[in-house]
């Protein structure tokens, strides 16, 4: 079986128990948390697939770094080193975090802007876009672009709304070449 296959099954059962204990939201935020982590730090992968780290350093290693994570969150983390499947921690982060998103009828948006947006510009994004997309609210994670020369240029999923003036002057050249 392929990673994103068993990144999704193991997703899939952390999304049942923490729907079924009410702890959704906590633990999203825990996951959200854990792959931030596991991406700003490339070599904590490395460290825990060393072939001399036995599963109780392992295990200690991961207790130390995620001290304050619930009991599921820690016991995921803990059962992936022990099966040597620590590559996948992010992605069965990013599986979990899209499942509670559509439970929730929200979904991610990345906004490029050349300043950084303040929250009422986010609050606005996310309600002209949501409906867009079929969704209640976009959760909206801000990036400098200083490339854009102004406007925004919005990523949902697969779909890029382009209304920066690097984009329309883009679209313009194409359309006086051909």
């Amino acid at each position: 079986m392929s990673n994103p296959q068993v990144a999704k099954r193991y997703a899939t059962a952390l999304f049942q128990v923490a729907s079924e204990q009410s702890l959704l939201n906590t633990v999203e935020e825990e996951l959200r948390v854990v792959k931030e982590v596991f991406n700003t730090n490339p070599g904590l992968i490395k460290t825990l697939k060393a072939p001399k780290l036995s599963k109780e350093k392992k295990r200690e290693l991961l207790q130390t770094a995620f001290a304050s994570a619930s009991v599921y969150v820690k016991n995921l983390l803990f059962l992936l080193a022990d099966r040597h499947r620590e590559e996948i921690i992010p992605q069965v982060a990013d599986y979990f975090i899209e499942l509670a998103n559509a439970e929730k009828g929200i979904a991610d948006a990345k906004v490029y802007s050349v300043q950084p947006l303040t929250d009422g510009q986010k609050e606005a994004l996310s309600l002209a876009f949501a409906p867009k997309v079929g969704k209640k609210a976009l959760q909206v994670e801000n990036i400098t672009d200083s490339n854009l020369l102004g406007g925004v240029k919005l990523r949902i999923g697969n779909r890029i709304y382009d209304g920066s003036l690097r984009g329309k002057l883009d679209r313009l050249e194409r359309k006086l070449l051909s």
